[in-house]
């Protein structure tokens, strides 16, 4: 069965007229159960991330500055979010969510999350929408559990995941892949395991190229017994972040290409949502219900 993380609080009310896309944290199960992919039998509802957890990845000085809404301006700009309790709930919820999907991945060979994919987190500050970083903190438990050895990022985001890529610089079990547009957000770029910047305006057929010529290779080199993929749809030609040219079918190729390959290698996979700010609603959770619909015909 695809267990699938979420829980109400994913969709928090923001400021009017703050532009990050929180409607689809509820539009998405929705249509979901409504076409059939999910029943209801098939969410499960994450609690709060322990902080002993939490504290696996981040350091004790940024937590205590969430914990007790003390963040400086500066760093809640950098944020981009208005701080408050509800949401530091919020992000606790969504990485125990990744982290729950980690261990259901491990029994059912595949877990999703409708939100995470947190990557502009770093271990002592959060950045681009993100507080805590859901995928390193599920890489760690995983290592601290002993439950891998050997893990593998797969970053498609169209921005790098500079944060993930920071706190696993010198973590050798961790392999980070990050996939992105060479110009967009961050400016100054972290440094990947492996980082493919790509052009302004790519299309389907060389964007796939791309990723169909390395993700075997990374698999053979790497040997991971765990796989977290981060399936951002901010890849579309629609996205008003994204600047790359992908369609809707490109989009679902690429997903479809992760998913199949971790499957025939056996490899266990979390898979976290990540971005998505294209001008029309539809064609975000069209890009995402993608996802879903794709792991239930390979996997199940």
């Amino acid at each position: 069965m695809l267990k699938v993380a979420y829980s109400p609080v994913y969709k928090y009310q923001l400021p009017e007229g703050h532009r990050f896309p929180m409607d689809k944290y509820e539009l998405l199960p929705e249509q979901l159960i409504h076409e059939g992919t999910l029943g209801e039998s098939n969410f499960f509802h994450p609690d709060l991330l322990p902080e002993e957890i939490l504290l696996w990845t981040h350091e004790e000085g940024y937590w205590s500055k969430l914990r007790n809404q003390t963040l400086s301006r500066k760093e809640i700009t950098r944020i981009g979010f208005p701080m408050s309790e509800k949401l530091i709930q919020r992000s606790r919820h969504i990485s125990m969510g990744t982290t729950m999907c980690a261990e259901f991945a491990l029994e059912y060979g595949i877990s999703m999350n409708i939100a995470g994919g947190t990557h502009h987190s770093f271990a002592d500050r959060g950045e681009g929408f993100c507080i805590l970083n859901d995928i390193a903190i599920a890489s760690n438990y995983l290592l601290k559990k002993q439950l891998a050895g050997s893990i593998l990022i797969v970053d498609l985001d169209v921005h790098q995941g500079n944060g993930t890529a920071s706190i696993f610089e010198k973590e050798d079990r961790v392999f980070t892949f990050s996939m992105h547009g060479e110009k967009n957000f961050p400016l100054h770029k972290e440094k990947s395991s492996l980082d493919i910047g790509l052009a302004d305006k790519i299309e389907d057929n060389e964007y796939l190229r791309i990723l169909k010529r390395t993700l075997p290779i990374l698999i053979d080199q790497v040997n991971p017994d765990f796989i977290f993929y981060l399936s951002g749809v901010d890849v579309l030609h629609t996205d008003k972040l994204g600047r790359l040219s992908l369609t809707l079918n490109g989009c679902r190729e690429r997903d479809r290409f992760v998913l199949q390959t971790s499957k025939d290698a056996k490899i266990p996979i979390a898979v976290s949502m990540g971005g998505g700010y294209s001008v029309r609603l539809w064609d975000i959770i069209e890009a995402h219900a993608n996802t879903f619909r794709m792991a239930q015909e390979i996997y199940f």
